[in-house]
């Protein structure tokens, strides 16, 4: 896998991702056109609205993919540099799912102003602002001043899109396993981004706050302690529960955004009948479903990886939320455009599957239940129904500026599939 990998980025032509020609370049014509003197005639354009800039550039196709490294998939801060070929797979997959365009772009600075500042700055080339792999807490305080200084929308995907796709998993897992939310006893192993984010959306799904326990590197986060940021302290609960293993007692769920192998026998067995199973650890889960489904046949299970079944994938959510904005010329991505998201994703895994989708995965069946609680990645009809339940979620919610046609109509066709 390691010179599979390696010899992917470098054979032919370096890198994931090239810039190509959209218009003519053939003849004087064309380039008088191009350039100078005809691109004079949208520049004035713009001058006059800026909104122009939209009918006349890529802008209202183009996300940028912004990192500083500090938070590099599972290696921890590599540095923005060698953070670059994630960055590049990101703008990859908003291309090959949504027909998006993205520059990745590096930025060597931790300190958070100084790193709003450098993004603000070069926001006008761009129709939305994608926020990848920086470390909490200062993600959170970096999407907050972005949104707040920006008209476009700014998403951190490893905390929206996350809690987006693992809420939805979770929410037709308990439906399979006859268990409501508001009832659902959660353990949530990881305070980071994508933890707090899943979180905070499962409370704005009707999941109860005193039932939620969270444990970082020192155990359970709870009222008596005095190290915890503001992000924690929003979970913190009187409890006498201190370890991993106190907290399963009981638990209906378990999301695992942590290290492998963390989950024991002994947790899995004192866990409630019937639990949900979301061990979301990368490359490595915190237990594997063969491992947890030998020790009880009554769990549902779900982890990142996509060599097994219910994998728990960001790629089922970002393109589409994007394509969704950007159709709309969304001044922000709202809880509404979430929740829809999650809706949306829940009720596609009801649909009976494609043929496309079981020859993909070379498979004869697959329908709802404990081996199918969420879409597949290859099934194109997420492009058709999740933007448009994004859509309407923004208008409804008064962020949607235009709404400028189908997805179909205006960026995706049979080609590009």
């Amino acid at each position: 896998m390691k010179q599979a990998a390696l010899n992917y980025h470098r054979e032919a032509k370096p890198g994931k991702l090239s810039v190509e020609i959209t218009k003519p370049a053939d003849t004087q014509q064309d380039l008088s056109l191009a350039y100078s003197p005809g691109v004079a005639e949208p520049v004035k354009e713009i001058m006059a609205d800026s909104q122009l800039a939209y009918d006349y550039t890529i802008k209202g196709n183009l996300v940028a993919v912004v990192t500083n490294g500090t938070a590099t998939l599972g290696l921890g801060n590599t540095g923005a540099l060698a953070s670059k070929p994630v960055m590049e797979g990101k703008a990859l997959l908003f291309k090959r799912f949504a027909n998006i365009d993205s520059f990745d772009i590096e930025i060597d600075e931790t300190d958070v102003d100084k790193f709003v500042e450098i993004v603000t700055k070069i926001a006008p080339t761009f129709g939305g602002i994608n926020l990848e792999d920086i470390a909490a807490p200062a993600c959170f305080e970096i999407e907050q001043k972005l949104i707040e200084a920006l008209d476009i929308p700014v998403f951190h995907d490893d905390q929206h899109g996350t809690a987006i796709i693992c809420v939805a998993a979770l929410l037709n897992a308990l439906q399979i396993q006859n268990k409501a939310l508001a009832d659902a006893k959660i353990v949530c192993v990881g305070a980071g981004a994508a933890g707090i984010a899943i979180l905070n959306l499962l409370l704005e799904s009707g999941a109860q706050h005193d039932n939620i326990l969270l444990l970082d590197s020192k155990g359970v986060v709870h009222s008596g302690r005095d190290d915890l940021n503001v992000y924690k302290q929003a979970f913190a609960v009187e409890t006498d529960k201190r370890t991993l293993t106190d907290a399963m007692q009981a638990a209906d769920v378990f999301l695992g955004l942590s290290v492998a192998n963390l989950l024991t026998a002994e947790m899995l067995l004192s866990m409630a009948a019937r639990p949900v199973v979301l061990a979301m650890a990368n490359p490595d889960p915190e237990v594997l479903p063969e491992a947890a489904l030998a020790i009880r046949d009554d769990i549902i299970i779900g982890t990142g990886r996509s060599d097994y079944p219910n994998q728990v994938n960001n790629v089922l959510g970002f393109p589409y939320i994007f394509r969704a904005a950007l159709d709309c010329r969304a001044k922000e991505i709202n809880s509404e455009m979430k929740l829809a998201c999650v809706e949306a994703l829940r009720n596609l895994a009801k649909e009976p599957v494609s043929q496309q989708v079981l020859d993909a995965y070379g498979l004869r069946e697959l329908s709802f239940g404990k081996d199918y609680i969420l879409p597949k990645p290859t099934d194109s009809r997420l492009l058709q129904q999740l933007p448009p339940a994004i859509i309407q979620a923004a208008k409804a919610s008064g962020v949607a500026r235009e709404v400028l046609g189908t997805t179909t109509e205006r960026f995706y066709s049979a080609e590009s599939e």
